[in-house]
């Protein structure tokens, strides 16, 4: 036998094992995410605030992350809809953009909901900061909360007041003014913010709470008539329009949209990297003055770890509320 075909291969074999430790890691390596167009599921329905807002963001997503954000509209339950479509898509690049009240409120007032929220979702995000608001029809005459209390007081159980839904913040917000005033009021609600907000315009029923942005053009154009607006401070857009608290009814507690990966495909790299690039949009001036414009405030984006903290005080205030109203759905 030739000694030097001998030591050929002998040289042959240990070069491939010396190589093999560092080709396996690259072998094991995560596939860089996002790999492919990445769908951004809202909760509320096209032209409502959500949608506008996740349709602000988009672009600079994708900008960012170098693949497509579409947006996707899940509607319905208070965002039980959307919620559960992203828990179930097995899919990391199925991303939520969700109201605070489909957050922090469903666990407290759903007793089944078909996933566990702060098991089966990753906080990424939060984006903007604001409160909600109650409008009127013009023809009711109701333009202060001061005008809902005394309206109800003198026909009790003939206002009714319509949300965006069953346990949406906008319905906690009712029971809260209901139980603070001792008025009766029935609650109206709906699955879409649009048919809402067509159905206060056209005195189908007199008032409503509805999100922050919807409203607006129709508050300028004298359609609606502003009662006032949930939270810390005044909305960017409208700040002629009083807080519940300047009314005399402290309300607090403000809402935000949330972004989130579902728990069971998502990684933390993959939560660090929408976080940051969230960040990035943020701090676009451009960005900031259409987030104002349409009502919405847009401070700088937490860390995921942040605003995962945050979720949990803000559950603390809204559990304490759906247990003052005794409110659980059936």
């Amino acid at each position: 036998m030739n000694p030097l075909r001998i030591e050929r291969r002998t040289l042959l074999m240990a070069a491939v094992a010396a190589a093999l430790p560092a080709a396996l890691p690259l072998a094991r390596a995560a596939v860089p995410w996002p790999s492919k167009p990445v769908r951004l599921v809202v909760t509320s329905s096209p032209g409502s605030g959500g949608d506008v807002f996740a349709r602000l963001l988009a672009p600079g997503l994708q900008a960012a992350l170098g693949q497509p954000f579409y947006v996707e509209n899940k509607v319905g339950a208070n965002g039980i809809i959307a919620n559960d479509f992203v828990v179930k898509s097995n899919d990391a690049h199925t991303v939520l953009f969700a109201p605070s009240s489909a957050i922090v409120i469903n666990p407290f007032i759903q007793p089944k909901l078909p996933y566990d929220t702060q098991r089966d979702l990753l906080p990424v995000g939060q984006i903007g900061l604001s409160g909600i608001f109650l409008v009127a029809n013009p023809e009711t005459g109701i333009a202060s909360l001061p005008d809902v209390v005394r309206y109800a007081k003198a026909n009790p159980g003939k206002l009714s007041c319509g949300s965006w839904g069953n346990g949406s913040s906008g319905h906690l917000a009712l029971e809260g003014l209901k139980a603070h005033y001792g008025i009766d009021i029935h609650h109206v609600p709906y699955k879409a913010l649009s048919t809402e907000l067509s159905d206060i315009i056209g005195n189908n029923i007199p008032m409503g709470f509805m999100d922050i942005a919807s409203p607006v053009p129709h508050i300028r154009n004298g359609k609606l008539l502003a009662v006032g607006v949930t939270g810390t401070q005044r909305a960017p857009a409208t700040p002629q329009v009083a807080t519940f608290t300047e009314q005399g009814f402290k309300f607090d507690a403000d809402g935000w949209y949330g972004v989130f990966l579902p728990a069971g495909t998502s990684n933390p790299e993959m939560v660090e990297r929408l976080n940051q690039a969230l960040v990035q949009v943020a701090q676009s001036a451009d960005i900031r003055k259409k987030f104002e414009d349409q009502n919405m405030a847009l401070p700088a984006v937490k860390p995921a770890a942040e605003f995962a903290r945050s979720i949990q005080s803000d559950m603390k205030v809204w559990g304490g509320l759906a247990k003052l109203a005794d409110l659980k759905m059936s």
